[in-house]
């Protein structure tokens, strides 16, 4: 099972993640949980320093922006 972390204080771009990239795992057929970070600490611990953040198994892939569709689907279905 992957574990989708999106870091992010609740901002509009934040929500917009986290419903894209569930869109994506679930057109991935893949088992997957979903998690919200939202707290400051636990997100610089990550490293991230622009949000919103997408992590996939605690590996930060994308900070700073909501990418694509494709770009989603790809790190999920290639994140160990």
């Amino acid at each position: 099972m992957k574990k989708i972390q999106i870091l992010g204080m609740g901002c509009a771009k934040c929500n917009k993640l986290y419903e894209a990239a569930e869109a994506a795992a679930k057109e991935l057929g893949i088992a997957y949980e979903m998690e919200k970070i939202a707290d400051i600490e636990r997100i610089t611990e990550l490293g991230v320093m622009m949000t919103p953040a997408l992590a996939v198994n605690g590996e930060v892939k994308f900070a700073g922006r909501v990418p694509g569709h494709e770009d989603l689907k790809k790190v999920i279905s290639e994140a160990k």
